[in-house]
This record gives C-alpha cells, sequence and structure tokens, in this order.
C-alpha cells in the first residue's frame, strides 16, 4: 500500500512499480478499468443516514461504496477512502473480509480507484467504517499521488496541473465548489428578480461592446475572419428592441487579446444584463442585493474576509462621483476646468504625466486610476464618468461632459460597470463614428463600424439600465483568492518549451 519497493520482485521506481502491479492485477482479476460499477450510497449520504450510530455497533446494513484510496495503514486493513463527498474508513480483516478480496490489497496503491461493497458499522473510537466483503479495483493509477499534507508547493504545476492541485489540496477543491455556488447564485438571484437568460454569439464579424484588442480567427466556409467575443453588449440590447423581454441576462465568457496578471485571464466570465424602463440608479440597487445575497450564500453574512480586511456587502454602499473623488484624494477639482489643455496642465502641475492629446475626461479618468482606486477598500459606486470614455452612456442633466455610468469598487479593484444606456439612435451613432476614429488613429484598423447594431437601434430600444460585472473577481473576493488564476480551472498558461 506504499510506492516504495514491496519486495525484491518489484522496480525501485515508483511509477514501475505501479506497472508491475497492474500486471499482476491483470493477471489476477483480468479486467482492471471495469465498465460497469455501480455504487448504493455517496460517502456524504453514507455519513448523513449513520450519523446517530452509537460508537462500536454494527448494523448489519450492506452498502456499496466506491473512491479514491488516499491513505492506508497496517498493510491495507485501513483504508481512507475519498468521493467527491467526503471520506470513509474501510476495514479489511481476515474476521470479516473474504481472502480473495484481501489478496488484492498488496496491489493497492495510495490514488488507485475501488469499489467496496460491506457491513456498517461505527469502531470504538468514534469512526464509521464499512467492513470490506467484496473490494473492486476500478482504476489502476499510474502515477505517485502529491504528498498530502502540504500539497503542491510549485504554483505553476498547481495551475497547469490542475487535477493533482484538487487532489491535494481541500482549500482549492473548496474553492472550486464555491465557484460553481456563486454562479448558480448569481443566476438564480436574476431569475427570481424577473431577468430572462439568453445565449448570444462567442464569434463576431465585427468586434464591439467593450475597449479591448480581441482574438481574431477565419472561418473558411464563409471566407471571413472573426473575432471571439469580447463583451456581449450590443447583442444583449438587441433583445429589448425585439421585445422578447424587458430584462435580460446572460453569464458569458468573454475573451480579449491583452496582459494576464492576477486580476487578468484573456477568458474570463462575465454577468451582463440590461432592464428596460430603468436607469443606473436601479442598477447600483441591484449590485448591492445581488453581492449581498452572495455572501450570505457562501459566508452565511453580509460580511467576510478577504486578506487583512473585514468586507460589508450591506447596502447600501458608498456612492461618490469620479471628480469629486478625485478632489477629495488630489485636490485637484475637474468640474472648474473649461478645456482640455487646462486639464492637462492641472494634471502635469500635479506631477502626473499625462499625453498631449488628451482630453479633459481622459485626464480626470487616469488621475483617478492612479490616486483613487487604491483607496477603495470597503464596496463602493463610483459614479459621472466622464462622456469621452463612456460612449454608451447618457448625459448627466446640466452636466454634458459626464454620463450616467458607476463603476461599483471593492478592495481597490472594479467589480462590475453601468450605465443609464444611450439610447438616441443618432447620438449613438455620432459617438461610435467618433470612437471608431480614435480607434484608427491609434493604428487600430481592423475595428468596424457595427451597422447591424446601429440599424436594431434605429427600430427603437426602450431606456434602459445595463451592467456587467466581473465573476471571477467577484469570487476572488468571496472565496479569498489571491489570485485570479486561484479561481479558474484551467487559466491560461504559456506553452511549454
Amino acid at each position: 500500500m506504499t510506492d516504495q519497493k514491496t519486495d525484491t520482485a518489484l522496480s525501485s521506481d515508483p511509477t514501475e512499480v505501479r506497472r508491475q502491479k497492474l500486471a499482476q492485477l491483470r493477471e489476477k482479476i483480468g479486467d482492471v478499468y471495469p465498465a460497469h460499477f455501480h455504487r448504493t450510497i455517496t460517502n456524504a449520504e453514507l455519513a448523513e443516514k449513520y450519523a446517530d450510530l452509537a460508537d462500536d455497533t454494527e448494523t448489519g446494513d450492506v452498502v456499496t461504496i466506491a473512491g479514491r484510496v488516499f491513505s492506508a495503514r497496517n498493510s491495507g486493513m485501513f483504508i481512507d477512502l475519498r468521493d467527491a463527498s467526503g471520506k470513509i474508513q474501510v476495514f479489511s480483516h481476515k474476521d470479516t473480509t473474504p481472502e480473495e478480496a484481501r489478496e488484492l490489497l498488496p496491489m493497492i496503491d495510495l490514488g488507485d480507484i475501488i469499489g467496496v461493497t460491506g457491513v456498517v458499522r461505527r469502531t470504538k473510537r468514534g469512526e464509521l467504517t464499512v467492513n470490506a466483503q467484496k473490494i473492486t479495483m476500478l482504476t489502476k493509477t499510474l502515477l505517485p499521488m502529491p504528498e498530502k499534507w502540504n500539497g503542491i508547493a510549485d504554483v505553476e504545476i498547481r495551475y497547469r496541473k490542475r487535477h493533482l492541485d484538487i487532489l491535494s489540496n481541500d482549500d482549492s477543491k473548496l474553492r472550486f465548489q464555491q465557484r460553481s455556488q456563486i454562479i448558480s447564485g448569481v443566476r438564480r438571484f436574476m431569475e427570481d428578480d424577473g431577468f430572462m437568460e439568453v445565449e448570444t454569439p462567442m464569434l463576431h464579424s465585427v468586434y464591439g461592446g467593450a475597449s479591448a484588442d480581441p482574438f481574431k480567427t477565419h472561418h473558411n466556409t464563409l471566407k471571413q475572419d472573426m473575432y471571439l467575443r469580447i463583451a456581449p453588449e450590443l447583442f444583449l440590447k438587441r433583445t429589448l428592441v425585439s421585445g422578447l423581454t424587458d430584462k435580460v441576462f446572460e453569464v458569458n465568457r468573454n475573451f480579449r487579446n491583452e496582459g494576464v496578471s492576477t486580476r487578468h485571464n484573456p477568458e474570463f466570465t462575465m454577468m451582463e444584463c440590461y432592464w428596460a424602463y430603468a436607469d443606473y440608479e436601479d442598477i447600483m440597487d441591484l449590485v448591492e442585493r445581488l453581492f449581498e445575497s452572495l455572501a450570505i450564500k457562501i459566508h452565511g453574512s453580509s460580511e467576510f474576509a478577504y486578506g487583512e480586511h473585514q468586507i460589508s456587502f450591506k447596502g447600501p454602499f458608498k456612492r461618490v462621483p469620479m471628480p469629486e473623488a478625485v478632489k477629495d484624494v488630489t485636490g485637484i477639482d475637474f468640474l472648474a476646468m473649461k478645456t482640455d489643455e487646462e486639464a492637462r496642465a492641472a494634471a502635469k502641475a500635479a506631477g502626473f504625466e499625462v499625453e498631449k492629446d488628451w482630453t479633459w475626461g481622459e485626464c480626470l479618468a487616469f488621475i483617478f486610476e492612479e490616486k483613487v482606486e487604491g483607496t477603495l477598500i470597503q464596496p463602493s459606486h463610483v459614479t459621472h464618468f466622464p462622456k469621452d470614455i463612456s460612449p454608451f452612456a447618457k448625459e448627466v442633466p446640466g452636466e454634458p461632459r459626464l454620463v450616467e455610468r458607476f463603476e461599483t469598487y471593492c478592495n481597490a479593484w472594479e467589480l462590475g460597470n453601468a450605465f443609464s444606456e444611450l439610447n438616441d439612435p443618432e447620438e449613438q451613432r455620432r459617438r461610435m463614428v467618433d470612437q471608431l476614429e480614435q480607434a484608427h488613429a491609434r493604428g487600430e484598423t481592423e475595428k468596424q463600424l457595427d451597422d447591424e447594431f446601429l440599424d436594431a437601434i434605429d427600430q427603437g430600444m426602450p431606456p434602459a439600465g445595463g451592467l456587467g460585472i466581473g465573476v471571477d473577481r467577484l469570487i476572488m473576493l468571496l472565496t479569498n483568492a489571491p489570485s485570479i488564476r486561484d479561481v479558474i480551472l484551467f487559466p491560461a498558461r504559456r506553452a511549454r518549451d
């Protein structure tokens, strides 16, 4: 029951030992990877069913369980068998286990997957146990298990071989179980709030809906280049035009051909929604209710720890306009400035390096990112973004340089982005044309105008609030994960040389 040499006939190489045992098993039992095996109960169900069983008691009930061998003691007499739901002890002794089953024990290694049929009992020490009557080899593993106490120390191996990380690290396993619960929780919350989920294309002939570099591919039959989705926005808005529903959402995979960091992965998950006859303040309320519900789902409370901080998702969140936030932190009053030149001069005077062609709004947004973002630890809605960088949002009444847009921040991270959506077709076209001209001036020559979207908006889209939430970052917060790669099962990795 170890990965070491067991007798003089076996190799000293752990992998070779396993291959030799596989040969012995094939000779003894034939099929070592049987297609048909049916357990009668999971380990968790077994533990729940017999939770009240007294110590030193045998039930007489016969069950069939299955799982991976995680530890073995006394030459396999005691085995800890784990399935996805938990651990159960298996006991094999000459008084209870036939010799045919016990003969398999020397050929079983840590990591092997076996089935066990036997009688349920609880030991004198209180351990729920199955007294083995029959042992079935289901999968002989050919590689040693990771060291069970410390898991995998090499972070790169953890990300590249996630199956080993989860096998050896209960915290990692729990985190991905919680990820599933969070995504399920997002869907249930949105549906309970009256939103309808739809699916939009991942392959776009024209990329848009966000400012990002796309991944490019080619469709052989259509004989045209296509792009992996960077955002579903323009398709989701068309559903509002169609009248299919007034409240639409999608949990979607997006792809952006940009940097990799602890908060960025080229492939990531978003929840994006649009709500007809609502505005960005309605969306702020929605975000607060959603975030609080997820915290309670995972932690049983709206408060939880992330690193050294105690985070509270109890609404209402702090709400602050971007110009006010910048003024509070830096003293620079952008609302008092009238021109782009004034904004650039003020930024330079404060020690910031800005480009010679930057607008008033670009200077404001840059200084916010440099000086304010890092101060936003508790959840906060930063509102009133510059129109220069927000082509799909409605203007703030009385201040045409700003729009009804907010981003939600927590732990100095952006978690969500939302607008009172622009639905004036002529203004929408003007802004998209301006954005396209700026992109072409920067050398982004492949970017095109999405005429199909503009044609749909000409048909008339109701006033609406829209929202995009970075699900992976939200999961990082709720599971206390230091890197986005810790919450994505198979993150992007550089190819091996």
